[in-house]
Order: C-alpha cells, then sequence, then structure tokens
C-alpha cells in the first residue's frame, strides 16, 4: 500500500463542564484529496464513570466507489505531562457504501476530571488525530480482509399506537425492492419510508447521490438509527447513545435534512441522563433506607433490653429479701 494522503489536527474542546449534550464534534477536515472528511466526537461515559471515549466519524464528500484503508491515531493530551497522555491506534477499512465509521476510542477514568491531573486544565481538553489514508495496491489486499456482515433489515411496526422496529429475516437477493420517493427499498420498508417523506418532505433534498446502492444504504443506515432511538432506556448504553450521535453526523454529512432527528436524539439522550441520575439517587436512598432499618432494628433490639432492665428495676422486694 502507498500513503496517499495524511492530516494530523487539533481539536481543543472549550468549557467542558458546561457543554451539552453529552455527545459534541470536532468540525470536519478534509483528507488530502481522496474525498472523504473526517471528524471527532467526544462523549462522556455517565454509566460507570465519568470518562470520556472519542471517536473517528470519517465519510465519504464524493459518491466514490473507492473502498479505502484508514489508518490513524488518537491522543488525549495530558496538558501538563506529555508522558501522562492517552493513546489510541488503529487500521479500519472503510467503504462508502457500508456508511462505515471508524469505531476506535481512547477511553479516560475518573482521574481524567482531577484538577491535577492533566487532562482537563482551564475547563479546556486537547485532542489530537493523525489519519493517513492509504490506497489499495491489488485486489489481493481487499480479498484477504475479512468483509462485515450486513444487520438484518427492519421495518416498522405498530403496538398499542406506539411505534416500534423489529427484526425481519429477508434474502436481499430474493426480495423484489420498490421505490420510494427516489430509494429503491423492501417491501417490509415501504409503509415505514412513506411515513418519513410524509412528515419530512424535504429530508433528501439534500443528497444528490445518484448510485442506487449508495442510496438504498444511506436509507437503511436512517432506518436503523430510528431503530436505536426506539429502544427502551434500560436497553441504550452510552455506547449506542454516541453511535447514534456519529450516525446522525453521517448522515447530516451526506446531505440529510435530520434536524428533527437531532432535536429527538437530545432528547433520549437528556432522558437517558436523567434516568442515571435517577438510578444514583434512587440507590443512594435505597442505601440510607437499609442503613435506617438497620439502625431501627439496633434500636429495637436496645429498647427491649431496656425493657427488661426496667423490668427488673421495678420488681418489688419479697419479704425474704427484706427479712
Amino acid at each position: 500500500m502507498a500513503k496517499l494522503a495524511g492530516k494530523k489536527f487539533t481539536w481543543v474542546i472549550k468549557n467542558f463542564s458546561s457543554l451539552k449534550p453529552k455527545t459534541y464534534r470536532s468540525d470536519t477536515h478534509e483528507i488530502g484529496t481522496t474525498g472523504y472528511t473526517c471528524c471527532l466526537a467526544a462523549a462522556r461515559n455517565a454509566a460507570k464513570h465519568e470518562g470520556l471515549s472519542v471517536h473517528i466519524i470519517y465519510c465519504p464528500t464524493s459518491h466514490t466507489e473507492v473502498r479505502r484503508c484508514v489508518k490513524y491515531s488518537l491522543t488525549i493530551v495530558n496538558q501538563l505531562s506529555e508522558e501522562l497522555s492517552i493513546f489510541g491506534e488503529g487500521t479500519q477499512w472503510f467503504d462508502p457504501f457500508a456508511m462505515e465509521h471508524a469505531s476506535a476510542s481512547v477511553f479516560c477514568f475518573p482521574q481524567f476530571h482531577d484538577k491535577d491531573g492533566g487532562f482537563l486544565v482551564n475547563d479546556e481538553i486537547k485532542i489530537v488525530a493523525v489519519i493517513e489514508v492509504l490506497e489499495v495496491s491489488n485486489k489481493s489486499d481487499i480479498q484477504v480482509e475479512t468483509e462485515k456482515t450486513n444487520k438484518p433489515l427492519r421495518k416498522i411496526k405498530e403496538n398499542d399506537g406506539a411505534a416500534s422496529i423489529v427484526l425481519l429475516k429477508e434474502d436481499s437477493t430474493i426480495m423484489e425492492s420498490i421505490d420510494v420517493n427516489g430509494f429503491q427499498v423492501f417491501p417490509s420498508q415501504v409503509e415505514f419510508v412513506r411515513r418519513i417523506f410524509e412528515k419530512h418532505p424535504d429530508i433528501a433534498d439534500g443528497f444528490h447521490a445518484k448510485n442506487q446502492r449508495l442510496r438504498t444504504t444511506c436509507m437503511n443506515f436512517l432506518l436503523s438509527l430510528i431503530e436505536t432511538m426506539c429502544q427502551s432506556l434500560q436497553e441504550l448504553s452510552d455506547e449506542d447513545l454516541v453511535e447514534a450521535d456519529i450516525a446522525l453526523t453521517y448522515l447530516q454529512n451526506a446531505g440529510f435534512k435530520v434536524d428533527w432527528l437531532e432535536k429527538n436524539l437530545f432528547q433520549v439522550i437528556s432522558k437517558k441522563e436523567k434516568e442515571i441520575s435517577g438510578l444514583a439517587m434512587l440507590q443512594e436512598t435505597e442505601e440510607n433506607l437499609l442503613e435506617q432499618k438497620q439502625k431501627c432494628a439496633q434500636l429495637e433490639a436496645l429498647a427491649e433490653e431496656q425493657k427488661k432492665e426496667l423490668s427488673a428495676t421495678r420488681t418489688p422486694l419479697s419479704f425474704d429479701d427484706v427479712v
């Protein structure tokens, strides 16, 4: 493989403690002349700790069919000592039709927020990304690469007036597709896609891809994103929400008008944060309740002892005791 282009850029997140929502993105950067752009997405991991994960979002700006291999590194800079900086790197294939994004991330744990830790200085975080796009020298490079299996298609299902999405086991080589507003979709998806266009007729006005495979992939990507947002809060993880935000960015970069989806995703993220906060408060309350119950049990036992002592004290002396 020969290196086509390299790109190094620094993202400084200012006023980190006050940023909302919990997932936020850097500016978009062009990767040389490859027809691709990338940006970074950072998210707090509130479920288990107040850490940080950083993801690369990578997408084509032109509708090329070229499959690229990307070598990347991410560094969360320790601003007091570079030796303590957190570093992660990897290599990943990107297929424009698969709409893949980099799943690599760098995790920081609670000490990330320590005042003297060096990562958060003046309420600012510094992240350095290095992206190198490689080209395939021959077909064997692709053949040795393990392909990812496509996720099953999904459709909308009505359940007590609420929309939910269920898995479909359809063979894409057998099912006949139907055109809905210029997108080839499976029969099971028709109603759902039509409903999307009925409510948001301008959703694809900025999406100009003519390749039908890419158009279908983007629509499936949109449906999968909506599926994620329709899950219960108990099923949603921090990673799910980070990936949902990355998926939203991908669709926006592709030209979809999904401001409505962004607002709904923000609501889901806010509800998830509220749920996590509520669970923490409930756990604290239950722990306090258990502690109080234990204290009550101890007080009850003490009261019983005191009753016995008082009863013994009140017992009058007998004649024999006096004489």
